[in-house]
């Protein structure tokens, strides 16, 4: 199966679309899991291979190849297997989704924006569908959609650039089909920091009246715990003591560039640089969280020149 594979991917050849050069020399970290959880991806894997493997020309079976690869820290190898599947199936906004997600992990920015525009065309005009999980939450409940899916990464891929503006466009259309508690929380966070980091503040506030005290949230938890900062309900001392409490997971991660960030455009440079650092001295590498404390790092982390695209204001003192 592997020559199999290999076979195909080499057809698709190496111009088979513009990210292939970034992701073939990108940094490929591998996610920490315990023991039993690898053996369960690996098993599950192993059960998506020889479903694509009876039948290669299902677009399902092969995505569903590329996010289990994905899954296991195989980042360019799903997005070789995606690439692929574009060749028989060049129509089908998921491919162009999942691999953009892909490219986002190995910090091909601009590659992975050209996939989510790509995307954002091919939904236009077609009803929207709910995406299945295939790292299922605490009720067994998907909650975002394709189209979600769509608007929110692209977003996040110019907002990881620093292009604000682009950020927002993206992001006001997510909103539009942040259906359920838990999108509209995630998007909602992220549609307040772009806005925030463009010096919009009185739009950023008026972004938050749709969040109230009483959502359902499912996944987003730190999200909504960061929105309801924004909101002045709780305070940057206590997201510090539950970044404290959680270590290096995925919420600390989370956690971390919100109130990293919400330090920043507050004019309290300093100390967002040192949670900026403490989020990226940690393991979730492959994680958003992660991937913008360090993409603000990069480029001078308080507000370097390309952040500076959308001028953000200095706060009144």
């Amino acid at each position: 199966m592997k020559i199999l594979l290999f076979i195909l991917f080499s057809l698709a050849g190496p111009a088979a679309f513009a990210g292939t050069r970034c992701a073939d020399a990108a940094r490929e970290v591998a996610p920490r899991m315990s023991e039993a959880t690898r053996r369960d991806f690996e098993s599950k894997l192993a059960v998506a291979r020889a479903s694509f493997e009876e039948s290669p020309g299902d677009v399902e079976r092969a995505i569903w190849l590329g996010r289990r690869t994905a899954y296991l820290g195989r980042y360019r190898e799903a997005i070789r297997i995606f690439t692929q599947a574009t060749v028989k199936f060049p129509d089908d906004a998921r491919l162009y989704r999942h691999r953009g997600h892909r490219l986002l992990t190995l910090r091909c920015f601009d590659a992975a924006a050209e996939d989510f525009e790509r995307a954002a065309r091919l939904i236009r005009g077609r009803p929207d569908e709910v995406e299945p999980d295939g790292l299922p939450n605490a009720r067994n409940t998907p909650t975002s959609t394709l189209h979600s899916n769509v608007w929110y990464h692209l977003g996040l891929a110019h907002y990881l650039k620093g292009d604000f503006r682009r950020a927002l466009a993206a992001y006001r259309e997510a909103l539009k089909v942040s259906k359920n508690p838990d999108m509209l929380v995630a998007t909602t966070h992220w549609l307040y920091m772009t806005l925030r980091r463009l010096g919009r503040e009185r739009e950023a506030r008026g972004a938050l009246a749709s969040i109230g005290d009483d959502l359902d949230i499912i996944e987003n938890a730190d999200y909504y715990r960061l929105v309801r900062l924004y909101q002045g309900k709780l305070k940057p001392a206590d997201l510090l003591g539950e970044i404290d409490k959680g270590g290096d997971t995925l919420g600390s991660a989370s956690l971390g560039y919100g109130l990293g960030n919400w330090l920043l455009y507050n004019g309290r440079r300093a100390e967002a640089e040192r949670i900026f650092r403490r989020v990226t001295g940690g393991d979730q590498w492959s994680s958003f969280g992660y991937i913008a404390a360090e993409a603000e790092l990069r480029r001078g982390s308080a507000g370097g020149s390309a952040a500076r695209r959308g001028r953000p204001r200095r706060p009144r003192a």
